[in-house]
């Protein structure tokens, strides 16, 4: 009976080390739970189109926004561990969604398996030129001397760019008005076209507007100034310090998905951000952090996250149903 067990084991271990050699064998669905045009979605398609190169199979990218990310993150969740379903996801999706929503259709610790991060990217303090602010301390005089009139946008309720915005709020004294969208790219549109007029977005959303002089950088929320942006001040040297916010790019899988084909996907993408023209490009968008984490580093990463940002979103009074 023992020595049946002892066969069926490895059996099992066998036919799970035969797969990730195998894998992968057909198309690869890599979901990303924003609309097109946002950072999230250029980094997706980034990654994507390496893995395409390096295996030789499609690595399909699929749109599933809505609801913070839950509606792409739950399909992911709910599909077969075989790694041919897989979620490109931020710290807004993963972890703040967690905290918002009394009622979630998956566990983020339970349904799902952390790969790796890709990259993190931090936020830019940017207005509209319309904005008669050249710096934060303009900006946060400005607002003390309009209360609630100045808006910002952002990629929906509970986003990244959203919290970055209610700590800067917090910690600045100033009452901005916040104006959700269906996701990062409606938001910095509206933001070029003077609609709203601050914007917390990260720095692919913004970098090309930035650069065009279609708006305007006042700092950068992260621990070290950008090499695009040499002559903006970190938020801390523009006098909030604390006010930091980054958003890291994660990959998931559904729950279950084999340590083999999980280790798979974390050598490549460990590889391929380490690639010259790759590292550029995410340098370029403004990631300050290109080296990936471990599988079990990003499982500890996500679980502390989760945990801050409730703080942050009990803190801010924010909840969604």
């Amino acid at each position: 009976m023992r020595a049946h067990k002892l066969l069926v084991v490895l059996g099992l271990a066998f036919a799970a080390a035969a797969g990730a050699q195998e894998y992968p064998n057909k198309p690869i669905r890599m979901v990303t739970p924003w609309p097109p045009g946002g950072g999230t979605d250029i980094v997706t398609r980034l990654v994507a189109a390496k893995l395409t190169e390096a295996w030789g199979q499609q690595v399909m990218v699929e749109n599933r926004s809505g609801a913070t990310g839950i509606i792409g993150t739950d399909l992911v969740a709910k599909s077969a561990p075989d790694g041919y379903t897989l979620i490109l996801g931020t710290n807004a999706t993963h972890v703040i969604a967690v905290s918002l929503y009394s009622k979630m259709p998956y566990d983020q610790l339970k349904d799902l398996t952390p790969i790796t991060r890709v990259s993190a990217v931090p936020h830019v303090i940017s207005v509209h030129p319309s904005v008669k602010a050249q710096s934060i301390a303009e900006l946060i005089a400005l607002a003390k001397q309009n209360p609630g009139r100045i808006s910002f946008g952002s990629a929906g309720n509970g986003s990244t760019p959203h919290l970055a915005g209610e700590l800067f709020k917090t910690l600045a004294g100033v009452d901005l008005l916040h104006v959700p969208y269906k996701g990062t790219g409606q938001s910095v549109q509206d933001t070029v076209a003077g609609v709203v007029q601050v914007s917390f977005d990260t720095m692919p959303s913004v970098i090309n507007y930035i650069h065009a002089g279609r708006l305007r950088a006042l700092a950068i929320a992260g621990p070290k100034q950008l090499a695009a942006l040499p002559n903006v001040p970190t938020i801390a040297e523009a006098g909030v310090p604390g006010a930091e916010g980054m958003t890291w790019y994660g990959l998931f899988g559904p729950a279950g998905l084999p340590a083999p084909i999980v280790n798979k996907l974390f050598s490549e993408i460990a590889r391929i951000v380490q690639l010259p023209d790759v590292k550029s490009r995410l340098e370029i968008l403004g990631a300050q952090e290109t080296t990936s984490a471990s599988p079990e580093e990003f499982a500890a990463m996500v679980k502390s996250d989760v945990a801050k940002y409730a703080k942050v979103v009990k803190a801010a009074g924010l909840h969604m149903d």
